[in-house]
């Protein structure tokens, strides 16, 4: 028998100070739905629905069609932002899908742990009605904070579109307005991504 406490999301309810990422990752899966960790505090959010779910699929599935074997995409996954010191409240997200670097992938197999936002080549979110000021406002700036080269918003409202933000230094993430139809891009890989194909 484990004399270790068992970490429920009621457990942490009563929790009088915001949460580490260590403390964070002590929780585990939380049914239903998932969770993120902002500064500290422990969000619940529930499933995608059908729509925003097949959309961030197929997605992926553009992606692992035509990435080079340097870099890996995957979904749901959880990424330390490395917002601030491990002792610190911190911050973890889960973006819809990423694109993180090979050697990522390698230590995950073998170590387990979280990505951080280090591994992040591209984090994707895909706009829910509930998630609209989330994804295009506090996401961007805390990804733009967190070093993430490539951030892309797609929003599944007709027309569907896609933003794609790049890093631009002191300025945070720049974009060249949304795209729709067929999305083609060179950075940070050759990629084409039909976005009415989504739905």
């Amino acid at each position: 028998m484990s004399t270790q406490p068992v970490w429920t999301p009621a457990r942490f309810t009563g929790l009088d100070r915001p949460l580490t990422v260590a403390e964070y990752l002590e929780i585990g899966e939380v049914e239903p739905g998932y969770t993120e960790l902002e500064e500290g505090r422990l969000l619940l959010s529930p499933s995608g629905v059908w729509r925003h779910n097949r959309a961030g699929n197929r997605l992926w599935q553009a992606f692992d069609a035509q990435l080079p074997p340097t870099v890996a995409a995957t979904t749901d996954i959880d990424v330390d932002l490395q917002l601030a010191p491990a002792e610190a409240p911190g911050t973890v997200r889960r973006p819809d899908v990423v694109v993180v670097r090979g050697e990522a992938v390698e230590r995950m197999d073998l170590e387990g742990g979280i990505l951080s936002a280090s591994d992040v080549v591209l984090a994707v979110e895909v706009v829910s009605p509930g998630s609209r000021r989330l994804d295009l406002r506090v996401k961007r700036d805390e990804y733009a904070d967190a070093g993430i080269p490539r951030y892309w918003i797609v929003d599944l409202d007709a027309p569907v579109s896609l933003v794609a933000c790049h890093l631009a230094g002191e300025f945070g993430y720049v974009d060249g307005g949304a795209v729709t139809g067929v999305f083609r891009t060179t950075e940070p890989f050759p990629v084409e991504v039909d976005l009415d194909a989504l739905l």
